[in-house]
């Protein structure tokens, strides 16, 4: 068995995550062909050692990420793949992972700025501190195949500071914020995600390539950890013609089967 069809029992990332990242490797990578049927419930609860509740959970999550198809009373297909696919926005996944991981899109990233700073009084609020307290400051520019993106400022709150200043990696545009975040201990329990149409700054709009006249969409984060703790805001300009924003809607309960 390969490294990634190991389930980490070690690892603060869910079982069911766990699994379905494999899975979804599996299917990106072709071992489990576009339209064909996934393994069993039974057959995977063998494989990797999980419960059928666990194993039921993954393939839900895919099914919810639009990567895999449930046919009743036939199983579990992977889905065709399909062009344009955007950022799954209610997905615990940030925009890099997501590009990377599951479009196999190219991304690069400008740190314009980093740094400990006065958080904004909305933020302060957001993240439950006192006004005027000091937190942590990330501001990049995404680009996806070339393309300028996305344009974010991640606020963290002042336990973070340390993590985030030492932290070469994420600082120059070359790992993952939320990879960074979760092993320190600040895995994402949940979040609160706004999506509005607003006029981007002058600064936004250069970073993007865009008019500044024109509105654009905007979204705004507050994450938490499982245990209510909250962590992370962040503001994400999007340009919706390079990425678009993706809600998949699933009505059936784990519960009732």
């Amino acid at each position: 068995m390969s490294v990634e069809s190991v389930i980490d029992r070690q690892s603060e990332v869910p079982y069911y995550q766990q699994l379905a990242q494999v899975l979804e490797q599996r299917i990106s990578s072709g071992d489990i062909a576009r339209g064909a049927r996934l393994p069993s419930e039974q057959d995977l609860c063998d494989e990797f050692g999980l419960s059928r509740a666990t194993v039921r959970q993954a393939l839900q999550h895919l099914e919810s990420r639009g990567v895999a198809q449930r046919i009743p009373k036939r199983g579990v297909f992977a889905s065709e793949a399909v062009d344009g696919t955007g950022w799954v926005i209610q997905g615990k996944e940030g925009f890099l992972e997501n590009a990377i991981g599951h479009q196999h899109r190219t991304v690069s990233t400008e740190v314009l700025r980093s740094g400990a700073t006065a958080l904004p009084v909305d933020v302060c609020r957001a993240l439950q501190l006192p006004e005027g307290s000091i937190g942590f400051e990330l501001v990049r520019v995404r680009s996806l195949d070339g393309k300028p993106a996305l344009f974010s400022t991640n606020y963290s709150p002042p336990v973070l500071i340390p993590v985030l200043a030492g932290a070469a990696d994420v600082l120059t545009g070359h790992a993952s914020l939320s990879t960074l975040l979760s092993s320190a201990g600040f895995a994402l329990g949940g979040a609160h995600r706004l999506i509005q149409a607003k006029h981007p700054r002058a600064e936004i709009a250069e970073a993007l390539d865009i008019d500044a006249n024109e509105p654009m969409l905007c979204i705004r984060s507050t994450s938490w950890t499982a245990e209510g703790q909250r962590y992370d805001v962040y503001d994400t300009w999007v340009r919706s013609d390079v990425i678009p924003l993706e809600v998949n809607v699933r009505t059936v309960d784990l519960g009732t089967r």
